[in-house]
């Protein structure tokens, strides 16, 4: 039998993370909750306790497999904490009446990803931690974000009526650090069809609402690039347009944004969004990778990160892709061999989309984290 709800779990427990994403989600995929916290056996007996109590709900159509709220669920969430979610369960909101087709449940699912990636990776997802940027009336006196921040879609959505020029942009939501602003993507397993004009005018909201009204002492002289996630870095060869000549991939390629990361959704993942996220760990890692180089050459007809002897070498573990294929094309105009230096998770997926005059040196992202990486308890 169902137990009674009589109350919700305790705060900053993994029962209350998880009703929480999937509050904000709409629907989470089930096999998501493997990226979060714990033991893999705690995992699932949380899962079955909130089953028991008849918080959560298992949805399962089409090979998708999800989990929603209940309607106590949203009743007692919006009673004990209404600043936080009653605005999610009013009306016909995707949070509070999910779709039921696979297009609808797959957006909410990559959204859903990102969230978890973002969170893992220390950044601030939830809206009630987090400066509020895009409410329709522009934040007063000097906002600054202070701590890197995620935004979904449908936060940003909010910013009033100019929202509605960015109707059909794939992307799920936007990342603001002292790193710079990020249109953030998932592609997921599948390939994805860039809509180039929705994409350029989500470019545009940033460039005029965050670095010229919103945050201007903080972004006016910031560009606005992009990442994209997908399951691993078997997705990096399709968005490089390799191995298929597809028009839609060059949208990466294309010089809409200068920096486009690649990022795969999971651990290494959530370590790559921390050095895009944070210059000062960038800064001590370039530093280590500096000290057996010769300093960077501005004159060489490519750009380069440093020496090795003559040849240049490009820091490309952040798999800006590019940046990446900006260095290739020019080794191959030049007739000139170079080095990339990336994470050995990388390695293979570098040797597809890249040529043959590059060497990679490759990087223990385990030792990385051990040497550079401050603790997230330290954070």
């Amino acid at each position: 039998m169902p137990d009674q709800v009589t109350k919700l779990p305790a705060p900053d427990t993994l029962p209350d993370l998880l009703l929480t994403l999937v509050a904000l989600s709409g629907e989470f995929p089930t096999n998501l909750v493997n990226s979060l916290p714990s033991t893999k056996a705690y995992r699932q007996k949380v899962i079955k306790r909130l089953k028991k109590q008849m918080l959560i709900y298992a949805y399962s159509q089409n090979g998708l497999r999800g989990l929603r709220l209940t309607a106590d669920a949203k009743s007692l969430l919006s009673a004990d904490r209404p600043e936080r979610f009653a605005s999610l369960f009013t009306g016909d909101t995707v949070t509070n009446a999910p779709k039921y087709s696979v297009p609808h449940r797959l957006r909410l699912h990559r959204m859903a990803e990102v969230l978890v990636t973002m969170h893992n990776a220390g950044v601030s997802v939830f809206p009630w931690e987090k400066t509020a940027v895009f409410q329709p009336s522009p934040p007063l006196g000097h906002t600054h974000i202070t701590q890197p921040a995620y935004y979904s879609s449908r936060e940003v959505k909010e910013v009033g009526p100019q929202s509605s020029i960015i109707r059909g942009s794939r992307s799920t939501g936007v990342l603001l650090s002292d790193g710079g602003i990020f249109i953030a993507y998932n592609t997921g397993p599948f390939q994805m069809k860039w809509e180039y004009k929705a994409e350029m005018r989500i470019k545009f909201l940033l460039q005029t609402e965050v670095c010229r009204q919103r945050l201007p002492a903080q972004f006016m002289d910031v560009g606005v690039d992009a990442v994209v996630f997908g399951t691993d870095m078997e997705r990096l060869g399709a968005l490089m347009g390799v191995g298929d000549g597809l028009s839609h991939n060059n949208f990466v390629l294309d010089g809409g944004f200068e920096h486009f990361y690649f990022f795969p959704g999971d651990h290494k993942g959530n370590a790559l969004v921390r050095l895009l996220c944070n210059g000062e760990l960038r800064v001590s890692l370039d530093t280590l990778l500096l000290s057996g180089l010769h300093p960077p050459n501005p004159g060489l007809p490519m750009e380069n990160d440093g020496l090795e002897g003559d040849t240049p070498v490009l820091f490309g573990y952040l798999c800006d892709m590019p940046r990446l294929r900006r260095f290739d094309n020019a080794l191959s105009i030049h007739e000139k061999d170079g080095i990339v230096i990336c994470f050995d998770f990388q390695e293979e997926a570098y040797r597809r989309c890249l040529g043959p005059r590059i060497q990679l040196q490759c990087l223990d992202l385990e030792a990385v984290e051990r040497s550079v990486f401050p603790s997230l308890e330290k954070k």
